[in-house]
């Protein structure tokens, strides 16, 4: 019981700093996952000994569920934020980011995985499912605030915001790939992947998603017209949504992270358009407080003696997929990118692809369906080095990139 209420005041403490605190912070290398990052490990046995998430249960688990929650806030936050129509208008660039992109930073990830480390391939696979997806919860804090909306084009924030929210539950096939070919005979495993893993958890998951964020949508609309609704009640509708896809879509054996992002979508295209800004701030602010927390549970839970055990070589293979998982892709799809045709911003798409909360989501997944904890070891490891670095990176880039822009607006002015 004491241990809650240490969890409550931390909590409540980190959201209140990072919350007077925001303008400052953003325009400095240290983020708020990466504060809560740093308050977890604090607390952790390794540190001061005040939480110990060992006495909870199965942590992993814990973690997992966690993450999941997580997850869905911010997909729900990245679909609101978006403008209504932006799927339907930009679908190309959405579909080559989701089926050229993606796969190819899975390929690049294992690969290096299997080059440097070691592994056995099938093993590489489940590290490259791990870390392929763009993280949305760290991308939040690179496309929103004061200095990306300064500085940076909306089209880049929309296309980075919609590729991290899709592209999130559209890794669950690859992590599940080398999950089944690792436990059942090669003949069966590709029917249960395009039968099972594609038409019903993840098609079955975005069609269940529609139809609730629709129907929300539509009861939104029908409780207004007949004054039945408060205004501050929006935001209690879009995390019962979410709260309602992530439940359901778990019982029904589907992709409920994929579900909430297109239940968001699909609330968005019925009352999207409206004059929200307030409710859009509020909406934030509940984000941050949701999606804080489990930054400081994996500061608790972080593998230090695993990440010891690596070696040079862990940290070798978190730099080389930093540089070489995502930035070449992005650099050769460029000319089929009509936002990124300035090579500029293409630089920084390709650079800006965080790794977070949905990497470790999927490594606890993989620990908890093989028992195999490699993808956790790795994928934390890599996780933190994302978020170090492209914390660091994130500010002082964006501010490049507006002052470039700003002096190539005075040339083409003169």
């Amino acid at each position: 019981m004491q241990e809650i209420n240490v969890v409550l005041a931390v909590v409540g403490g980190l959201v209140l700093v990072v919350g007077l605190l925001s303008r400052p912070l953003e325009r400095t290398w240290l983020t708020g996952p990466l504060l809560a990052f740093v308050l977890g490990v604090a607390l952790s046995p390794q540190g001061a000994g005040v939480l110990d998430p060992a006495g909870w249960g199965d942590e992993k688990k814990l973690f997992e569920e966690t993450a999941r929650f997580t997850l869905g806030i911010s997909l729900m936050g990245i679909a609101l934020r978006l403008p209504p129509r932006y799927p339907f208008v930009h679908w190309r660039s959405l579909l080559i980011l989701l089926a050229v992109a993606m796969p190819a930073m899975f390929l690049v990830s294992s690969l290096l995985t299997h080059w440097v480390m070691g592994l056995p391939l099938l093993m590489a696979l489940l590290v490259g499912g791990t870390i392929c997806a763009t993280d949305p919860v760290v991308a939040s804090s690179i496309v929103t605030g004061g200095v990306a909306k300064e500085n940076l084009p909306n089209g880049y924030r929309h296309l980075l915001s919609i590729e991290s929210g899709a592209n999130d539950g559209l890794a669950y096939p690859l992590v599940l790939l080398p999950i089944l070919l690792l436990s059942f005979p090669a003949g069966d495993v590709w029917l249960d992947w395009f039968g099972r893993v594609w038409l019903w958890e993840v098609g079955g998951g975005v069609l269940i998603g529609i139809a609730l964020g629709w129907a929300a949508g539509r009861a939104l609309q029908w409780s207004e017209q007949r004054g039945f609704l408060d205004q501050p009640s929006f935001l209690s509708i879009t995390l019962a949504l979410t709260i309602l896809v992530l439940g359901l879509g778990s019982l029904l054996d589907t992709n409920s992270i994929l579900g909430v992002f297109a239940a968001g979508l699909a609330f968005d295209q019925e009352v999207g358009g409206k004059e929200r800004s307030e409710e859009d701030n509020v909406q934030e602010a509940v984000n941050i407080l949701l999606t804080l927390p489990v930054f400081v549970f994996f500061g608790l839970i972080t593998p230090w003696s695993e990440w010891l055990a690596l070696g040079w070589e862990g940290l070798i293979l978190a730099l080389l997929v930093l540089m070489l998982r995502r930035l070449p892709v992005i650099l050769l799809l460029r000319p089929w990118l009509p936002p990124l045709r300035d090579w500029p911003i293409a630089w920084i798409m390709g650079w800006f692809g965080p790794i977070g909360i949905s990497a470790l989501y999927y490594a606890t997944l993989i620990s908890s369906r093989t028992g195999y904890d490699i993808a956790w070891t790795l994928g934390s490891l890599i996780a933190l080095a994302s978020m170090i670095v492209h914390g660091i990176s994130a500010t002082p880039l964006a501010r490049l990139y507006g002052r470039l822009e700003t002096k190539r607006r005075g040339a083409g002015n003169e």
